[in-house]
Parts: structure tokens; sequence; C-alpha cells
């Protein structure tokens, strides 16, 4: 038995990511550029609304900050929705909606509210990651309404694109990384944006535990404990 003392491990602290939302850390492809697009050609969009649907981690909140941004809106998540909030919700001229599809919220107000944003001339961005119809929507009008709403989606990552997020997550996270490290991850993980979300998380926690550097054996190591490959 060894009596050299092992390695102290050092604390993970869930510190706050610098996730910046500004319209220049959006990264554009193949992907996303339709949405991007649709968003950024407000106030010429072809009605008072628009959702825009994605994965989860699919750069949707990104996209909504910068249209809220551009609009001056206030953003709310949807289970906060209440009748009596809507005056003052549509005061400002433009809102953004979140998470649509996450919980059941309270559905004449958002009805009474898209009838008084209109009629104001104002605009309501509303985010879901998925279709009005998996909502679970009991209102009928509502759900026709939202059916007919203009939309954008937000698909699933390109290599490029993915290689790209990848690099910007490492950044938020102030970790220096080289291309091997990049191209293993995207090779061998999940091709989402969720899971690029996930695996950078994880790297970046274990890394620092371990007051290690992230190299290839780390990534190989996590991708192997988030990823495990099927038996073939």
């Amino acid at each position: 038995m060894s009596d050299a003392p092992s390695r102290p491990r050092q604390l993970a602290f869930d510190l706050p990511v610098d996730s910046r939302h500004g319209i220049e850390d959006f990264l554009v492809g193949p992907s996303n550029e339709a949405a991007y697009g649709l968003v950024e050609s407000w106030p010429r969009w072809p009605d008072a609304w628009l959702r825009l649907t994605g994965p989860e981690g699919a750069g949707k909140t990104h996209l909504a900050a910068i249209w809220a941004r551009m609009a001056h809106a206030w953003t709310i998540p949807a289970r906060d929705l209440a009748d009596e909030k809507v005056p003052h919700l549509v005061s400002g001229g433009a809102l953004v909606i979140e998470d649509c599809d996450a919980a059941p919220f309270d559905e004449p107000a958002l009805f009474h509210l898209m009838n008084a944003i209109k009629a104001r001339g104002g605009h309501l961005l509303l985010t879901a990651r998925t279709p009005p119809d998996l909502w679970g929507l009991r209102v009928p009008d509502l759900l026709s309404r939202l059916r007919l709403a203009p939309s954008a989606t937000i698909e699933p990552p390109d290599d490029g694109l993915l290689r790209a997020v990848l690099v910007k997550l490492f950044i938020d996270r102030q970790l220096v990384v080289d291309t091997a490290v990049i191209d293993t991850l995207a090779l061998r993980m999940e091709r989402s944006f969720a899971a690029a979300r996930q695996v950078v998380d994880r790297l970046d926690r274990v890394a620092l535990e371990r007051g290690r550097r992230v190299t290839r054996p780390l990534v190989q190591e996590v991708l192997a404990e988030l990823f495990p490959q099927e038996p073939g």
C-alpha cells in the first residue's frame, strides 16, 4: 500500500456561467438561419405574433432575448399569465412569453392578451419546444389561433454549428481546449444543443474537482459516462 498522500479534490460550486445573449453571440447556421431571419425581420412580421419552436437548449431563449432588446419587450414564463395582468403586460407594446408547453397556463388570459396586443398594434413572441397541438390546450379558439400563427423552427444542429456551439460553451466557462477535444466531442456525443450544454457542464465540473485541464482522455471518460455506446 502506497504512503503517498492522495491529491486533494477541489470542491465544485454551481457558480453562474457567463452565457452571453447578445446578437453578436448568436451562432447562425443552416439549422437556425430561417428562424433567425424571421425573428430579426421585426417589425415586418406577417402577423402581430410569432411562434418560435425548437428543442431544449436550441437557442430559443437567446433568440427571444435578442428580439426583446430590439422591441423593448418584457419577458415572462407562460405559467405566470393571469387575466388581471393582461392590461399591464400589453402596455409596453411588445412581450415574450416563454415555455408555453412546459406547464399548464391560463388559456383565457393568453387569448385575451393576444386580442389586446393586436388591438394595440403591438407584437408577441411565444417560445415552446413543441407545436401547439401538443400543449394540451382546452380552449379551441386559442388552439386554432396558435395553429395559424406564423412560426419559426430551430432544427437540431449540423456538424459545423455543433462545433461552434461547443467552442462558445467552453469560452463562456473560460475553459481553453484544443481542437482534438472539439473533434472528439462532435464525433461521439448526441447531436443536440442540450447535449452540448450537458457535456460541457460535466467536463467543467470534473476538471475543477480534479484540478485538471479538459483533455481528450477526460473527454472520452465523460462521454462514456453520459453517452454510453450500445454494445455492437
